[in-house]
């Protein structure tokens, strides 16, 4: 990890700094002090607590953001003070718990006349985390979202304190809870599987209780002479009720859905429902046999023997143990496998306990239910040593699939996702487009370089969030490769922060486009609008319903914009809905329009199904749900734009006050 910091900060200072934008791993601030000479923000301590406890990143002082989002290069004149005062300060325990800089995570930045300081901070590792301020770490603990630094509340901060302490979190012995608690026959078709693959192994011929001991499913403490079941033992073999006396928040959850959506109806589904133990080993003897029952078998013979395993069978194999495995199951996320015409999903509750960047190298190991994944591997079930991610990355390589995205979510609980879609990374036919376009010049470019191209070009748009969903790489290479594509001519930049990027020489749609148009093309008489006895004003529909207009926009039978510029019906103006059409808005928002305070997850379900199939523009949204339309943006809008569960439809002006929001089908999401 310190390798991987210190070269991304030194790819920073090699590239071009006016093209530099705030990011979730890079942080711009001003630093002049008190008296213009230069001093550190306090703002730096939050920063540096968010970053260590989340995937590092980037501080650099001494840079002014302007309005459009780019930054200005200030300067700092007294920079062995400023030095001084940051070592100072990390070292001072009752500021800051950890210090994990040395002198090679700071460097000066010459910038024409000017010097820049740069900070460089590591993420910590488990076992330092976490890292927090002023000598307590509730209420003083930071992590990093989108651009902002953001205080961690307790129940987190208590949880990233118990990561911390144990090493495993499944070896404890549970005083009281023996061979009474488990599935018989889950023991005994584990006993058997066992048997087959080890023949004359002598754990064979134990007798139920010492074979448990033996493989880590039961324990005696000598000190206490306490003795029973593990955690790893009652979640692999126990009964469900059982299980949850130890676990109250333990579900686990198979679900196969029948169109590539993220809507979460099901046409099969397997959850603890008391038909079956509901323990982990008979969880994964239900659903891998649903997750292979479809894939087509290619015929192979080795040494006269049908191969029924393929790449992709062993991929779908180490990914459910995987989530098994590290699953932390004190946290209030259920186990989910969902299985799509287009997708596998994984999600398991807790966080990744390495580096994003060391799972897909799978240079290192931190499994958190350490025991369990012994019993999995002792039926040729898991890879050891770090493997299994790298395992994964190769059998959806081997289909020429989109790459599996590995990402973490914090809100509205900590889980990990895992998403193998089987969709070919791009067509030819745009790629070959690319191609023509830009000559032998778009095939020198790098990997990551095209596909930021190729979705530029299928999308309209390709934003940071987008690529990293594609392509494998931190995010400040990312941030990198979308610069190197501007400065060479193939991309143009816009919107600031969190900027959108579009092929160059391509008109992208603009508010006034729209919506100028229909204002011009549509006179208030052609439409037919009258006033209501409450009020609000109804459209009049033609023939079919739907009202003839000129300029190609026109109302459907609801009252909606449509247009061919957009891909889908606007919702702009509530008078012109049906008065049923629009009753039915206000029904889905009901919750929210009578509690002023409502839990982001909520929200975000409400705006989810109000914008399914059609964008809503931000005044609407706040009508219906009854917000101000600034809060709504800040807290929910943007931060679901940059989570990729909203399209824009006008991505590069992102806050303009025509802006209008459609929920995003395209993309897989697990976490529903």
């Amino acid at each position: 990890m310190i390798n991987s910091i210190i070269q991304q900060l030194e790819q920073l200072m090699a590239g071009d700094f006016a093209l530099l934008r705030e990011s979730v791993d890079i942080e711009c601030k001003l630093a002049i002090g008190q008296n213009g000479k230069g001093g550190l923000p306090k703002s730096l301590w939050e920063t540096y607590s968010a970053f260590a406890n989340t995937d590092g990143g980037i501080i650099i002082l001494g840079a002014k953001e302007l309005k459009n989002g780019t930054f200005e290069a200030h300067g700092i004149e007294n920079l062995v003070q400023i030095k001084a005062d940051l070592f100072n300060t990390l070292n001072n325990p009752a500021k800051i718990n950890k210090n994990l800089l040395t002198d090679q995570f700071v460097r000066e930045w010459q910038l024409d006349d000017k010097t820049l300081l740069l900070i460089a901070v590591p993420r910590a590792a488990r076992k330092q985390q976490p890292i927090y301020l002023n000598n307590n770490p509730l209420n003083n603990t930071y992590i990093r979202q989108n651009e902002g630094d953001y205080k961690l509340d307790d129940e987190h901060v208590k949880r990233m304190l118990a990561e911390q302490a144990h090493d495993g979190r499944d070896d404890e012995i549970l005083a009281n809870f023996g061979l009474d608690d488990l599935a018989v026959e889950s023991l005994r078709s584990y006993r058997q599987r066992y048997s087959n693959l080890n023949p004359n192994a002598e754990l064979n011929d134990l007798v139920d209780i010492e074979f448990l001991r033996r493989i880590g499913a039961y324990g005696i403490n000598r000190e206490t002479g306490i003795r029973g079941l593990t955690k790893a033992g009652l979640l692999m073999f126990g009964m469900q009720h059982t299980i949850s006396e130890v676990f109250p928040n333990y579900m686990v959850d198979y679900q196969e859905r029948p169109h590539a959506q993220t809507e979460a109806r099901w046409i099969d589904r397997v959850v603890p429902d008391g038909s079956w133990s509901g323990n982990l080993y008979d969880f994964y003897r239900k659903v891998y046999n649903k997750l292979v029952q479809d894939l087509k078998i290619p015929f192979e013979l080795k040494d006269g023997v049908r191969q029924e395993d393929t790449p992709v069978h062993i991929s779908l194999r180490e990914a459910l143990v995987n989530c098994i495995v590290h699953a932390d199951y004190t946290d209030r996320a259920s186990v989910l496998i969902v299985k799509r015409p287009d997708m596998f999903g994984f999600r398991n509750p807790g966080l990744m306990r390495i580096p994003l960047e060391y799972a897909l190298k799978g240079s290192e190991s931190d499994c958190r239910n350490r025991k369990l994944h012994h019993m999995f591997r002792l039926i040729n079930v898991g890879e050891q040593a770090g493997s299994g991610i790298p395992k994964i990355l190769s059998g959806w390589q081997s289909q020429h699939w989109v790459p599996p995205y590995l990402h973490e979510k914090r809100q509205p609980n900590n889980q990990t996702l895992l998403e193998l879609t089987m969709v070919d990374l791009f067509p030819s036919d745009a790629m070959q487009q690319l191609t023509q376009q830009f000559g032998s010049s778009f095939t020198e470019l790098t990997q990551n370089e095209r596909a930021a191209l190729a979705i530029a070009k299928l999308e309209s748009t390709v934003t940071h969030a987008r690529l990293q969903t594609v392509v494998t790489g931190h995010s400040v290479d990312i941030t990198r490769d979308l610069q190197h594509l501007v400065k060479l001519g193939f991309l143009n930049s816009s919107g600031g922060r969190g900027s959108v990027y579009t092929l160059a020489g391509v008109d992208v749609l603009q508010p006034d486009e729209v919506f100028s148009d229909f204002s011009t093309g549509i006179s208030e008489s052609s439409t037919g609008i009258s006033e209501s006895s409450t009020g609000i004003s109804k459209p009049s529909l033609g023939l079919n319903g739907v009202n003839s207009v000129s300029n190609g926009i026109y109302r459907d039978e609801f009252g909606r914009l449509c247009t061919e510029k957009l891909p889908f019906p606007v919702i702009d103006d509530l008078a012109m809905l049906t008065e049923s059409f629009r009753l039915k808005l206000f029904e889905i928002a009901d919750n929210a329009r009578d509690k002023k305070r409502l839990s982001p997850e909520s929200a975000e379900n409400i705006i989810m199904e109000l914008c399914y199939g059609q964008f809503l523009t931000i005044g609407m949204l706040a009508q219906i749900m009854d917000r101000k339309i600034d809060t709504l943006r800040k807290r929910y809008l943007s931060p679901m734009v940059k989570a990729n569960k909203l399209c824009l439809a006008f991505p590069t002006t992102p806050t303009h006050e025509k802006q209008a929001y459609r929920t995003n089908t395209e993309l897989n999401h697990t976490e529903n």
